[in-house]
């Protein structure tokens, strides 16, 4: 009875949602009439205004997640450059490596909770104000400020560094705010775009991460590292002046005054893992094992020295893998509302496992001496064929799902767990991957193919299919199958 209550209500609840946004009730002017050229009351065109508002906030998303693509890659590429003219050593700059993980599972256990308190727009600046000037602003300035600041801050760190804690403390500060970009971009976009044009909308925003990886692979290996720092703090900038245009959440406002007329809330950690909830959890923590579980990590932050193991440029290699990620990314955003994101989902992961296969096949013929002198061009092949892969899917569409999955009632805790352990499962593969690489090359690769085998399984089995319907639909079916 009170799922037939709540699909009922959807019309109403996406009309209230896209007044409070301006745009006028897109999907259901589409169901009806074909299209979204209707005027208002004013007779100003519906279309112009909400597809100005959502490519702001489209833009917003998409700067946060760029920077954190720049983020990820550069360490690859620096690593020369910081260890020569820093004169680090290899532990240290092990150090500046992986200390973005931790920062990012500190970013991932806060997300939840302060999107949920402080709004998904903008967030106390903790540099400006004071503790109790901090208390009192509180619900005004929110989230997005927040992993902004954090970006700045950190690559300004960078760009001034003379000595391994400047560059370790911003390396920190911009894994905090990758590790909110992770949670609060998705779940914004998931909570304002229609149901038509959100899995487009939020695949371009998504894939962002993967273009500035793969602009950061082309541009980094002509420049220096703090060169690349600047080009990699532009985006934070254009994000902050794009956070005075852009609207809250309207599905979190609604819930938070909701909060304060009932008084009550399911959103802890142990009311996740009641009956009502935990297909979601379920299906929530299982994408982002398959995301992070099948050795992205070792190849985005160890691919300069697979390449020199392999005897490949790693110059040419870089140049490749972006050259290759880039239509990959392209092909998603035009495809996900076509096919679903079940269905893009199974293809990434069955060309990673490929892509795997083939990569440490390469090693095992090094390993026996069988066919040597191609073995380097099949360890090429299978880095891009993973990467590739990645892009076409498993970069962006584990976080569009989750955000649209989970009931806004239980997303802060829901979220900060899929994100802790997004980041957590990060960590382990950056931090095991040198051990298993110097055990066996091709022994690391056949794991990494195994996991990649396992997501295939899991999606096929688990993961709904989310596009064509709204939030409320999706969280009325899901939580129907458990009761």
């Amino acid at each position: 009875m009170e799922e037939e209550q709540s699909v009922a209500k959807l019309p109403l609840i996406e009309a209230e949602c896209s007044a409070r946004l301006g745009i006028s009730n897109i999907d259901y002017d589409q169901d009806q009439h074909g299209g979204v050229g209707s005027l208002d009351s004013a007779g100003a065109p519906v279309e112009t205004r909400s597809t100005a508002v959502l490519c702001i906030c489209t833009f917003a998303a998409a700067c946060a997640a760029f920077t954190g693509g720049c983020l990820a890659s550069y360490s690859s590429l620096a690593e020369s450059g910081i260890i020569a003219d820093l004169g680090l050593t290899v532990a240290e700059y092990s150090v500046f490596g992986s200390i973005m993980t931790g920062g990012a599972m500190l970013g991932a256990v806060i997300s939840g909770r302060m999107t949920d308190f402080i709004g998904r727009r903008r967030v106390c600046m903790f540099f400006k104000y004071t503790i109790p000037l901090l208390l009192e602003y509180m619900n005004n300035i929110k989230t997005l400020w927040v992993l902004d600041i954090f970006y700045i801050v950190g690559w300004l760190a960078i760009i001034f560094a003379e000595g391994a804690w400047l560059l370790d403390l911003g390396r920190l500060s911009l894994g905090i705010g990758f590790g909110l970009t992770c949670y609060v971009g998705p779940v914004y976009l998931a909570e304002i775009t229609p149901k038509n044009v959100r899995g487009l909308l939020m695949s371009i925003s998504q894939s962002m991460t993967g273009y500035g990886a793969s602009f950061t692979f082309l541009v980094g290996s002509f420049v220096t590292w703090r060169s690349l720092a600047i080009i990699g703090c532009i985006p934070s900038l254009l994000l902050l002046l794009a956070l005075f245009f852009i609207p809250e959440s309207p599905r979190w406002l609604d819930y938070i005054e909701n909060q304060r007329l009932q008084q009550n809330s399911d959103d802890n950690v142990l009311n996740l893992f009641r009956r009502k909830y935990l297909h979601i959890v379920i299906i929530g923590v299982g994408l982002m094992v398959v995301q992070t579980s099948d050795g992205l990590c070792g190849f985005l932050f160890y691919m300069s020295e697979i390449f020199d193991s392999a005897g490949i440029s790693s110059t040419l290699g870089f140049i490749l893998v972006a050259v290759v990620q880039i239509p990959s990314f392209v092909l998603t955003a035009a495809l996900i509302d076509k096919f679903g994101r079940r269905t893009l989902l199974m293809a990434s992961a069955t060309g990673q496992c490929l892509g795997c296969f083939l990569t440490g096949l390469s090693y095992f013929l090094q390993d026996v001496d069988w066919w040597k002198e191609a073995s380097p061009i099949l360890a090429l092949i299978g880095v891009l064929v993973y990467m590739g892969s990645y892009a076409f899917g498993m970069a962006q569409i584990p976080w569009i799902v989750v955000s649209e999955i989970l009931p806004i009632n239980v997303k802060g805790s829901a979220g900060t767990l899929c994100n802790l352990v997004n980041w957590f499962c990060s960590w382990v593969v950056s931090y095991t991957f040198n051990y298993s690489f110097s055990w066996s090359p091709t022994g690391t690769f056949f794991i990494y193919a195994g996991m990649c085998g396992f997501g295939v399984a899991f999606i096929a089995k688990l993961v709904p299919e989310t596009k064509g319907r709204t939030l409320e639909e999706i969280h009325a079916s899901l939580t129907h199958i458990m009761q």
